[in-house]
């Protein structure tokens, strides 16, 4: 089947169709440059998303620790990964697809105009040899009626008697010379017919045939090349699928990291406090007040005193928060990390050492490469001069000691803690947010305190061999009650210097809180120590010296 053969008379028809086949090319380059800027506008997007929900790691404290964390991240570094391959396939479409079908297109046309040229200028040459044959046989068939016209008046002549010879003979010589000049016009338009018949098969048989099989096998290249378009548009993504199939299983592997134990083990060890739940409320008996005897003196007295206050007045009465679920407390962050509680505070008490021992091996290390750098310019004085080190060396030598210092000073806080933790039973940490009593107080060694109203401050600690509540029990004379408290938890007091209690003891208050988290209380017996302010409810007396009101 060939257009030559077929279409030899539709040479406008296929001019239409070929331009019809162009313009349907760069309609389908048109597709793919919009499919190009689809997907390179979708990986964008997609980057921005990860960008935007990547955390922004200022710190090592706000890198992800949770696996449900820790697998997000990797699922969005798998999705920034595949939103690269989506780039891939734009960059691939852009220079497989589209612009190879706009180079394409550019020489199609080229040379489909090429190819009309060729045969308008063939059906040109063949209308101008018709025009030719077409005037050789009007010239001839003018010279023929003349030629016939001089036939007649020859005749005409020569029957007229009254004609003169010379008139006749004038009458031949002109029909001599018109049947003559018919010959010729005769022969003339032979040979153009002849030569117009010769040209028109060849035109139809041999030029036009030709000319349209080029055009057929430009068409059928244009199909091809579409074809091959289609493949290379599929192919630009069927190359990245592998690598978007491990994006996608690296999501998955993600997905199944996840592991609900270790997330839980993880909440308990950034959150656990150290401190003991608090136990069951024993029966208050407020009866024991009536039946008490006058021989009790001052204190009786102080207590009848203290009746008449107002109860709302009461120290502590702060609502607790649960740090899971709520924020930390808000205090200064002191060096020792008491504003912390115990098992908290041990955690971020062995993270310091280990950095300081990261550090003091560095340090070593670099002073070792000195003192060699050193002996090798003291053998090679060429090379260098000793003394240039030395500065080096003292500042080396001088963070060296600091850090060990430093060490030395966390590992007896870590002592410390450990050694509270390991023997402490009375610390309470409230799982009830509602109770009006602020949590967690430590002993006097190491205070802390939920409260924000109050101050973190320096609790009574021993200084060397000495101790502060020695001090205090150094008088002679007791101090006078300022007041009442109830004990809300209960409190060994193994420590020197505390108070032990029991769960509704009633107390009496002979120094308030001055900050660090202890309150000094005597019983009735005349025994006197330290209590910790959270385990108890005070009531102050407003006429007494030094009381203060709390809200």
């Amino acid at each position: 089947m060939s257009w030559g053969t077929e279409l030899w008379d539709q040479f406008d028809s296929l001019d239409k169709h070929t331009q019809w086949g162009i313009d349907f090319l760069e309609r389908y380059a048109k597709f793919v440059k919009e499919r190009i800027e689809i997907e390179q506008n979708y990986a964008k997007q997609l980057r921005n998303l990860v960008k935007k929900y990547c955390p922004k790691r200022s710190s090592k404290d706000e890198e992800p620790r949770f696996t449900s964390c820790v697998a997000f991240f990797n699922i969005l570094n798998e999705l920034n990964d595949y939103a690269g391959q989506r780039e891939v396939v734009a960059e691939e479409m852009a220079h497989r697809v589209y612009g190879e079908l706009m180079r394409y297109a550019h020489d199609l046309k080229t040379e489909r105009k090429m190819h009309l040229q060729e045969g308008r200028k063939a059906q040109q040459y063949l209308d101008m040899c018709w025009k030719q044959m077409d005037n050789s046989k009007k010239k001839f068939e003018r010279e023929c009626r003349e030629a016939e016209k001089a036939q007649q008046s020859y005749e005409r002549l020569d029957n007229d008697t009254n004609a003169t010879k010379a008139d006749v003979e004038k009458a031949k010589q002109q029909l001599n010379l018109r049947t003559h000049m018919a010959d010729e016009n005769k022969n003339e338009y032979a040979a153009q017919l002849q030569n117009f018949n010769g040209e028109q098969h060849k035109h139809f048989y041999v030029v036009i045939p030709q000319i349209y099989k080029q055009l057929q096998e430009m068409d059928e290249r244009r199909t091809i090349k579409l074809s091959e378009c289609y493949r290379g548009f599929a192919d630009s993504e069927r190359k990245v699928i592998p690598i978007i199939s491990k994006c996608l299983e690296g999501m998955i592997l993600a997905a199944k990291s996840v592991d609900e134990r270790r997330d839980s083990q993880m909440v308990v060890d950034s959150f656990k406090s150290g401190f003991e739940p608090p136990g069951d409320f024993p029966f208050e008996d407020y009866s024991q007040h009536i039946y008490r005897t006058i021989s009790d003196g001052t204190i009786s007295a102080s207590k009848q005193e203290s009746g008449k206050m107002d109860a709302k007045t009461t120290v502590g009465k702060a609502k607790g928060k649960l740090w899971l679920f709520g924020k930390k407390p808000k205090g200064p962050a002191l060096e020792d990390f008491s504003h912390l509680p115990p098992e908290q505070r041990r955690k971020k008490l062995q993270q310091r050492i280990d950095e300081l021992n990261r550090e003091l091996q560095k340090e070593s290390d670099q002073k070792d490469a000195l003192n060699k750098m050193k002996d090798v310019y003291e053998k090679n004085p060429q090379m260098g001069d000793p003394g240039s080190l030395q500065p080096k060396l003292a500042e080396t030598t001088n963070n060296i000691d600091r850090l060990r210092m430093e060490i030395h000073k966390n590992e007896a806080w870590l002592s410390e803690v450990e050694g509270k933790t390991g023997g402490r039973g009375d610390r309470r940490h409230s799982s009830d947010i509602n109770h009006l009593v602020t949590q967690g107080r430590e002993s006097p060694e190491g205070s802390y305190t939920d409260d924000a109203n109050q101050e973190v401050r320096g609790p009574p600690q021993q200084h060397g061999h000495h101790n502060e509540f020695d001090d205090e029990f150094e008088d002679d004379d007791p101090l006078p009650a300022i007041g009442h408290c109830k004990a809300i938890y209960p409190f060994d007091g193994h420590n020197e210097g505390t108070l032990a209690m029991k769960e509704g003891e009633v107390l009496y208050i002979i120094e308030e809180d001055k900050g660090d988290g202890w309150t000094r209380a005597r019983r009735q017996n005349g025994e006197e120590g330290y209590v910790p302010t959270s385990y108890i409810d005070v009531t102050l007396e407003k006429n007494s010296k030094g009381a203060v009101t709390y809200i």
